[in-house]
């Protein structure tokens, strides 16, 4: 099974961002933790974790906590 991100605004309406694949959760993962910031620059507000298309995890806010 292949993983891949869902990329929302604050609405949780989806919006574009880099169509990548990954063969495992941890790629992804790292990939993740080497994108927010340019994800967040470009409007993206929260991702959720997909494999296949059964949710992983997430919705994820890309804001700190406060």
């Amino acid at each position: 099974m292949e993983y891949r991100w869902r990329y929302q605004d604050a609405h949780g309406r989806d919006v574009a961002g880099p169509d990548v694949m990954f063969a495992d959760q941890t790629e992804a993962e790292e990939w993740f933790g080497a994108q927010w910031r340019d994800l967040l620059d470009a409007g993206v507000e929260q991702v959720t974790l997909l494999r296949a298309e059964s949710e992983v995890y997430g919705p994820m806010s890309l804001h700190p906590a406060e």
